[in-house]
């Protein structure tokens, strides 16, 4: 990569971060990538394959290489793919405007972390051998894997997916009383308790919604009008939810609610996967590949 000077690499950076900038909420890694490319054309060289990779184009890794730093520095975070701006790194880009004085400042705040890890093989951030190298290919297995699931549970039949939702109570030892069947369910999809008769502990509503977008704060209140004093409210929407629709949770004092994007009921689905009954991991299986880990 030595035709990657310094101050590319703070260029790239710089667009990242503004491409962030403009998605609060994250953006997958992919498309940071593909408007990267629209705002930053590559050069010859970065467009070019790697010539012991054929179909490896080195833009995007490149890209992925420069971004490591920045999350190890804090600015950046990545979780499934998807890549969000924190409020450091966001500061970080308005008060280094120059591409080279923000590759330096990156480039320091990553070597400090570094000298605070186990020692390991030295390689440079651009190298494609080496922690880099791992961290780059985790991260895109990850965000390969999780696009496939993602894909998977938003193509899923609502009321498979209202099924789904009951299997991981079940599995987090919810006794599921009562479950919508199809066709108009007044806003409550599946009914549970802590124990097996609804004796003791809250009722537990739970409405679930499998759609691309995100539930507003008008459809959250909806949901809390059917929610007694004595009732725990879950909400289960894969598109999630504004940040209005959040805030008024975070606000409430009276009512218990939960609110569970798609993400959040993957992570539920893979910590509770032991105790979910057989004939019910059919509904999402999983299998779990080894990969060697870099260090944190």
């Amino acid at each position: 990569m030595a035709e990657i000077t310094r101050k590319r690499t703070g260029e790239i950076l710089q667009t990242v971060f503004e491409i962030l900038k403009q998605h609060p909420d994250g953006l997958q890694a992919r498309r940071v990538i593909q408007e990267v490319e629209r705002r930053l054309p590559p050069t010859q060289f970065e467009q070019s394959d790697y010539p012991n990779a054929p179909g490896v184009r080195r833009f995007d890794k490149i890209i992925r290489f420069a971004t490591i730093a920045p999350v190890k520095a804090g600015w950046l975070v990545k979780s499934k793919g998807q890549w969000i701006l924190t409020e450091e790194g966001r500061q970080a880009s308005e008060k280094f405007h120059d591409p080279v004085e923000l590759r330096r400042e990156v480039s320091r705040l990553y070597q400090l972390w570094r000298r605070n890890q186990p020692e390991e093989p030295s390689s440079s951030l651009g190298a494609t051998t080496g922690p880099a190298s791992a961290t780059s290919a985790l991260e895109e297995a990850e965000e390969t894997a999780w696009l496939e699931v993602q894909q998977y549970l938003q193509g899923m039949n609502p009321y498979e997916f209202q099924e789904l939702v009951a299997a991981l109570l079940r599995a987090m030892d919810y006794h599921i009383a009562w479950i919508s069947p199809p066709g108009p369910d007044q806003g409550l999809d599946i009914l549970a308790y802590t124990d097996p008769l609804g004796a003791t502990g809250p009722r537990i509503k739970v409405q679930v919604k499998r759609r691309a977008d995100k539930i507003t704060v008008d459809g959250l209140r909806a949901f809390m009008a059917l929610l007694g004093s004595q009732d725990v409210g879950i909400f289960i929407a894969t598109g999630g939810f504004t940040s209005e629709a959040q805030r008024e949770v975070r606000g409430q004092e009276n009512r218990r609610i939960s609110l569970i994007d798609l993400q959040r009921f993957f992570d539920l689905w893979v910590e509770h996967y032991t105790a979910v009954q057989e004939e019910d991991r059919q509904r999402l299986p999983l299998k779990a590949v080894h990969f060697l880990s870099p260090r944190d």
